[in-house]
């Protein structure tokens, strides 16, 4: 057997890559490598500046230079890379001197010291991951996730007065509506977008043990703290004070378990919807061209309610991963995080496809409202509930005398189909008032949802 040519090994940069490329202009090793030059680049324009250690600050055509070198990271600097970490086996010390190749080229060897000065990779890299996660996160993970909470919302909204028979432990249970149901889904996702849109990006920049030790020695006489916390939030981060050689990693570990709670409820979203999908609640819309089973023409299938569970599965393993591995390091420093972090992207990956998957499966599906209206007919055992409770009502108002309203209905119903008819000459044989009966006798199970679809109306309060 000859051997294929070089293909990719993961799906997402395969079958799937359509729908997650955005995210490789962050969480690629390139996006990585052009937020570490931008890092190495705004370092040595933040010494320059203040002039430290003698140097000038460059002039307005030089600085501006520099930046456009960082934010045009392209092919180029990518195999010049590749061929500088043949050399070093070292990816940041590349890095370094793949800037120290561009002073030379702008004529500025006379800072090129100044090129990752008094700095650890750490300090490095733990700045290139917030800014590459942080922008994965805000522009193109949030709006995805956001679609897809609109899109429901919509259905919510949409399908707030379709009735619907309930199931509790797959059984009939006490009607509700469509829309309600989906507003609870709705404003679940909604609290954890609000908790993941609050997450703090943290950075430190203080060398080799957290202790700005090499800065202290350059030159004593400088608050490097206040350096240090001037810096990193210059590029948009919070500053840690505290750290080992690494920057903790804990705000990694606070949005990645968010992200796997939101992938959870997406997950439950979907088992919800293949239900509905199955019992005839929904229909799916023919999609022109498509196949639903090699062998039975009449098939389709929930294939993108599927395709989305096994990827939020798969998102959340990975989160998990890299939360319960990203909050312990060894000591100062160990190296566990630095193979870890590289799969930040294939985690983001795999919950990015399900989230598009769920917005294309919702724009394939329709109610079927004459479908809901038949299982509520079916199932007017459900309205037992109604009625022992109006009889406790009764009986604390002196109105009844009857024992045990829900053993009496109870009797009537478990495990039996009542119809209309039964219901009705019960309620005329029971010991209750005139307007009781009244308000039971009109009862439907398409009726009985009591408040559902104005709390549908929470969703914007």
């Amino acid at each position: 057997m000859s051997p294929l040519p070089e293909q990719p090994l993961s799906p997402l940069d395969g079958r799937y890559r359509p729908a997650v490329s955005a995210l490789g202009d962050h969480l690629s090793e390139a996006g990585l490598n052009r937020a570490r030059v931008r890092v190495e680049v705004e370092w040595l324009l933040y010494l320059t500046d203040h002039e430290l250690f003698g140097s000038t600050r460059l002039d307005h055509e030089q600085a501006r230079q520099l930046r456009e070198f960082a934010a045009e990271f392209g092919q180029p600097e990518i195999d010049e890379l590749a061929r500088l970490e043949a050399t070093t086996r070292h990816d940041v010390k590349a890095v370094e001197y793949l800037v120290r190749g561009k002073l030379a080229e702008l004529g500025l060897n006379s800072i090129a010291e100044l090129t990752h000065f008094a700095s650890t990779s750490e300090d490095i890299n733990n700045l290139s991951y917030a800014l590459t996660v942080s922008a994965a996160v805000r522009d193109v993970w949030l709006p995805k996730f956001r679609t897809v909470i609109e899109a429901l919302r919509e259905r919510a909204l949409s399908h707030r007065d379709d009735a619907m028979l309930a199931h509790t432990h797959g059984q009939p249970a006490t009607p509700t509506t469509m829309g309600k149901e989906l507003a609870v889904f709705v404003y679940r996702l909604e609290r954890i977008l609000a908790r993941i849109e609050a997450t703090e990006y943290l950075g430190k920049f203080s060398g080799a043990t957290g202790t700005f030790a090499a800065h202290l020695a350059a030159d004593a006489g400088q608050d490097w703290p206040a350096i240090s916390h001037e810096f990193v939030t210059s590029l948009g981060l919070e500053w840690n004070p505290l750290t080992t050689q690494i920057e903790s990693h804990d705000w990694q570990v606070e949005l990645y378990q968010r992200m796997s709670h939101a992938n959870r409820i997406l997950h439950n979203l979907c088992t919800d919807v293949w239900t509905y999908i199955s019992m005839g609640y929904f229909r799916q819309i023919p999609q022109e061209g498509a196949t639903g089973s090699s062998t039975m023409p009449h098939k389709i299938n929930p294939i993108r309610f599927e395709n989305a569970e096994a990827n939020l599965e798969l998102s959340s393993a990975l989160l998990d991963s890299l939360a319960s591995t990203l909050v312990t390091s060894r000591l100062q420093r160990d190296l566990t995080d630095s193979t870890t972090q590289r799969n930040i992207g294939v985690a983001f990956g795999h919950s990015l496809l399900a989230l598009d998957n769920i917005e294309r499966g919702l724009r394939e599906i329709d109610l079927d409202r004459e479908r809901l209206a038949a299982d509520l007919d079916t199932n007017w055992e459900v309205l037992g509930e109604a009625i022992q409770t109006v009889i406790r009502a009764e009986v604390t108002a002196g109105r009844s005398s009857i024992a045990d309203p829900y053993a009496v209905l109870k009797e009537l119903t478990r495990g039996r189909r009542v119809g209309q008819a039964e219901l009705v000459e019960f309620i005329d044989g029971l010991d209750i008032g005139q307007e009781a009966k009244d308000r039971l006798r009109i009862l439907t199970p398409a009726g009985y949802v009591g408040l559902a679809s104005g709390l549908v109306d929470f969703l914007d309060r």
